[in-house]
């Protein structure tokens, strides 16, 4: 059964238009009675957390309404990164967490995730539970409490203290050497990440931390990395961390204005961290999209890369069944296990200013140990991305791709989950020879799907 309301990351669409007061307040209802429903507490508690988004508040107000109308205490936490949210759900005596934001996406957008009880996105089993309730008339099987049943609200802005607080003592090292640049995306970074750095020494130039809603994501941040690049020059800083709206990834840039990424980020903390004896199997877990060099880099050192489903909480899912103490995406959502159950912009910016001066060495010398395949991805729009898999024409220029490509790289096409695309990505050290097969596989796709 395919999941029609949650995607790879929680609930996410156009505020009041996908994702509307309603439907915010009936999914609060099911989500918050599902989670807590084994509790055992008479009434139960969730924290609520929110980026800069103009919608924040609306949704709020109904996922607020819906988890007090079914029994449930609320906390409302204010602004707040997604892994503050992920920590608190776990460290605090609360029943779960809820999360509103659409992380990088535009302004307009906005999303909603839950936590259980152990800071943990919800499972795709747990999801389709919530949407079978959903779509059918769960008022029936639901609670309507009345008189001092009903749930209370509660603020607990200075819980993000807890969460800042946690982030400064991952760490014994002395920031004051180190200048950094952070542009916090107008999201939910702008106060913990500027206090996080100063407070463990460093000077600090702070970019984009308008907290009004307006500009979230808007030519900032992870998004637009070039502009903290172009700063990091002008100011001659060690580091720049660029955030997304919710601060639950991480793009950095090195002293010389170059982009550092995801792979390239855990390829620097695994080769650290097995050089410590601290990599449990010298096993770190990622995604399809990491390029095939985050393997190479590792490979002198025996480390190994296990290739989960996109999405961070399928990584995280895998690091859990095997101990697994490191893993990521591309994109920059890094989870250090033995911290945070969820992408951490800040903490990985901490980690790895950490590692930087335990090496001694710049951004840029220790990103050096990973030389990237070209990749080229192509995201081709189709009128029917259903049952791709199934037409003999795509199906056949795949295959003549990959024996093409062979060892020497590979070819991933799939639909996407929430867009009328098809995704190619080509990836190899041929880059002749991937540009060839993205205009031949674009064509078919589009010729047969359209």
């Amino acid at each position: 059964m395919d999941k029609k309301l949650f995607g790879t990351d929680g609930l996410r669409g156009v505020a009041n238009h996908e994702l509307k007061g309603d439907l915010a307040y009936k999914i609060a209802r099911i989500g918050g009675y599902y989670i807590t429903k084994n509790s055992g507490i008479e009434k139960p508690t969730i924290i609520i957390g929110k980026d800069t988004r103009l919608s924040g508040d609306m949704l709020e107000a109904a996922l607020m309404a819906g988890l007090t109308s079914v029994g449930i205490n609320v906390y409302r936490l204010g602004i707040i990164p997604t892994p503050g949210v992920c920590y608190l759900s776990r460290e605090m005596e609360v029943n779960g967490g809820i999360m509103i934001s659409a992380s990088h996406n535009p302004t307009a957008d906005n999303g909603i995730k839950f936590f259980d009880e152990n800071g943990i996105k919800l499972t795709d089993a747990d999801e389709l539970a919530i949407e079978k309730l959903y779509f059918n008339d769960y008022s029936q099987e639901l609670p309507y409490p009345i008189d001092n049943k009903i749930g209370l609200i509660e603020e607990k802005y200075d819980w993000i203290d807890q969460y800042i607080d946690f982030i400064i003592n991952i760490t014994d090292e002395d920031f004051s050497s180190l200048k950094i640049v952070i542009d916090c995306a107008n999201g939910a970074a702008y106060q913990a990440s500027p206090e996080v750095f100063k407070t463990l020494g460093a000077e600090v130039i702070v970019m984009n931390n308008h907290p009004d809603g307006e500009v979230i994501n808007v030519n900032c941040g992870s998004t637009k990395p070039e502009i903290i690049a172009q700063e990091v020059i002008n100011q001659a800083a060690d580091l720049g961390i660029a955030h997304d709206g919710d601060a639950d990834r991480v793009i950095l840039v090195d002293e010389k204005g170059e982009i550092v990424e995801g792979d390239n980020i855990m390829a620097i903390a695994a080769r650290y961290m097995i050089s410590q004896d601290n990599l449990n199997e010298n096993t770190i877990v990622t995604t399809r999209y990491s390029n095939l060099a985050l393997q190479e880099s590792l490979a002198d050192l025996e480390g190994q890369v296990k290739i989960v489903k996109n999405g961070d909480r399928y990584v995280l899912a895998e690091m859990l069944k095997n101990n697994y103490q490191l893993g990521g995406e591309k994109s920059g959502h890094i989870i250090f296990g033995d911290y945070n159950t969820t992408g951490d912009g800040i903490l990985t910016a901490v980690k790895i200013a950490e590692i930087m001066l335990k090496e001694n060495k710049t951004l840029s010398e220790l990103k050096s140990i990973m030389n990237y395949w070209p990749q080229i991805l192509a995201n081709i729009k189709v009128k029917d991305k259903d049952n791709w898999e199934e037409n003999q024409e795509i199906k056949k220029k795949i295959n003549e791709a990959k024996a093409e490509i062979a060892n020497n790289g590979r070819v991933f096409v799939r639909a996407s989950g929430t867009e009328p695309l098809i995704r190619v990505m080509l990836e190899g050290k041929d880059e002749v020879l991937l540009r060839k097969w993205e205009e031949i596989l674009s064509d078919i796709i589009s010729k047969e799907l359209n």
